[in-house]
Parts: structure tokens; C-alpha cells; sequence
């Protein structure tokens, strides 16, 4: 595949949804516009899935939350795979907690991404590094994955990292072994500051690896009033800084959002050249640095400091 085109969703968490129903024919509408405008994928962000609290039990006590929206994610993924299969457009909607049996959590969960495609295929990865509010939260623990999945879609080699893994070098050190046609990043953060954090690092991470980084992050938090609510979301599509694909390394982007701004958008990000990045890579003689992985193993620490 030269190109491909990629719609990503900036949900705004706000959205009050009154059922599963009403949240799903939401996603179906955003899939049937994106098929229109022939777009392969669309990207949701991460734990779009509380906007589902919304109509979650009126007494459902918060240490039971991650186990009644597992339950609710079970009861969505037919749904979703019938849509993503009837309008011809791959689907990551967002990540969702299932449940995992663990020895120090007896009922832990992982936050899991999952992309479903139009052949009925689906994979699946979680969360490998965990915020202190996942891992010790009231609504209940979540467990960190522990693996990294690469697969192919469309011919293209793609992994999933999800929010914080965006910020990890150890992480990226072993994906900038496997050779990637895309990496998309599902977000959720609390503040700008988060935002910044997750966004800056996937712009480098493009330069790093030189490939195609799709990151998308939702807006505000649920069931909070907006004038509290310091969520920051948005959408970017980052390239390599290189004169052949992007001079900036920007293919497509939203500015930042809250919850006061009320916005609830997608960014289309039409024709992604993963082609060139992929000759760019290659050492292609367009690319303006030759690419290679570099590693620090071979330097010693000198000075007086050492």
C-alpha cells in the first residue's frame, strides 16, 4: 500500500449516550462518513468506553465500574465487527477493560485496544505501562500487558501503544527493530500538561522510526462538570521531518480541546504517504539521513560525575 487514509475520532468524553444503542449507532455514523470519504480506518481513543457510565446503573458502586463496562464491552463487540464488516472500514474503538485473573488482583483488568477489520479479523493489545490511577484505582486494578503485538493490515506492519506507552524509550528501542508502516497511539489524558507529554513524544517517535504515528486523544472526562474538567484531547498524524513526505513532520492535526470548548470532532487524515516512509527507511536516495538503528550500548560514562 502507497497511501492510506485514517479518519481519528477526538471523542469528547462528556457525551452522554442513554444506551449501548445509542452509543453504537454513534460509532456506525462515524463509520459509514468515514467509508464515504474512503477512509481504510477509524481511530477512537482510549476508554472511550466511560462515556458509557452515563447509563450505567444509578447504584453501580465505583469499585465495581471496570467490571460492569468489561461486562458492557462483551455486549459491544458483535455490534461493532457487524459494522466494521458492513461498511468496509477497519475500526480501533478505543481500549476497554477486560477482565483478567491475577494472583495479586484477584479480579484485575488489562486495558485492551482492539482493531477489528472488514474480514472479520481482529487483534488485540494492551496497556504495557499503567498511571498510579489505573494500577491502584477505586474502580478497580488494572494489570500491565506484558507483550507487544505486531500484525499486518492491509500489507502494512502496524503495532498499537496506548497513551503512556507513548513516553517509554525502552518501548520504542524494540518497535524500531520491526521495520512499521504505522503506529497508532489511543490517549486519554487528564490536563495539557498529559497532552503534551503523550503528543510531543509520538511527534518523536515518527522522526525516530521513521513511519507514519497516528495518536488521538479524548476530550474532557465523564460525568464531570465542564467547568471542572481538565481533560485535553485531540488528533495528530506525525511524519518524518523529511522533504519527500513532510517538512515539518505534521500530515494532519487538531489543536488541543476541552470539555468547554464542547468539541467533539474527527480529523480526516486523507493519504498518508507510508509508502515513502517506507523507502525513507529503506535508504532510499530521497531520504535526506540514512537511516539505522542506533544503540548506546557501546558508550562509557566519563567525568568527574562518574
Amino acid at each position: 500500500m502507497e497511501h492510506v487514509s485514517v479518519d481519528l475520532w477526538a471523542a469528547n468524553l462528556q457525551v452522554t449516550p442513554d444506551s449501548l444503542q445509542s452509543w453504537l449507532a454513534s460509532v456506525e455514523l462515524r463509520l459509514q462518513q468515514a467509508a464515504a470519504r474512503e477512509a481504510q480506518l477509524l481511530v477512537m481513543p482510549e476508554f472511550c468506553c466511560a462515556q458509557w457510565l452515563s447509563f450505567a446503573p444509578a447504584d453501580l458502586p465505583a469499585e465495581q465500574q471496570l467490571g460492569w463496562l468489561a461486562q458492557t464491552a462483551a455486549l459491544a463487540l458483535d455490534p461493532m465487527r457487524r459494522m466494521v464488516e458492513q461498511t468496509g472500514v477497519a475500526l480501533l474503538p478505543g481500549t476497554f477493560p477486560v477482565a483478567f485473573p491475577s494472583v495479586d488482583a484477584p479480579e484485575g483488568y488489562l486495558n485492551q485496544a482492539w482493531f477489528l477489520t472488514p474480514d472479520g479479523g481482529m487483534q488485540v493489545q494492551n496497556k504495557l505501562s499503567l498511571t498510579p490511577l489505573e494500577a491502584n484505582g477505586a474502580s478497580g486494578v488494572t494489570i500491565a500487558g506484558t507483550g507487544i503485538n505486531l500484525f499486518d493490515w492491509n500489507g502494512l506492519r502496524c503495532v498499537i501503544a496506548i497513551c503512556l506507552d507513548a513516553e517509554y524509550t525502552a518501548l520504542w528501542s524494540k518497535l524500531g527493530e520491526l521495520d512499521l508502516d504505522l503506529v497508532i497511539i489511543p490517549a486519554k489524558t487528564d490536563m495539557i500538561t498529559g497532552y503534551n507529554r503523550v503528543f510531543s513524544c509520538a511527534r518523536a517517535r515518527a522522526i525516530e522510526l521513521q513511519t507514519a504515528v497516528c495518536c488521538v486523544g479524548a476530550v474532557g472526562a465523564p460525568l464531570t462538570p465542564w467547568q471542572e474538567d481538565t481533560g485535553v484531547g485531540g488528533a495528530s498524524v506525525y511524519l518524518p521531518c523529511d522533504v519527500s513526505v513532510a517538512l515539518d513532520g505534521m500530515h494532519a492535526a487538531l489543536p488541543p480541546q476541552t470539555a468547554a470548548e464542547g468539541m467533539d470532532v474527527v480529523l480526516q487524515a486523507p493519504a498518508i504517504p507510508v509508502g515513502q516512509c517506507r523507502r525513507i527507511r529503506a535508504g532510499a536516495a530521497e531520504a535526506e539521513v540514512r537511516p539505522g538503528l542506533w544503540s548506546g550500548d557501546h558508550l562509557t560514562v566519563e567525568g568527574n560525575a562518574a
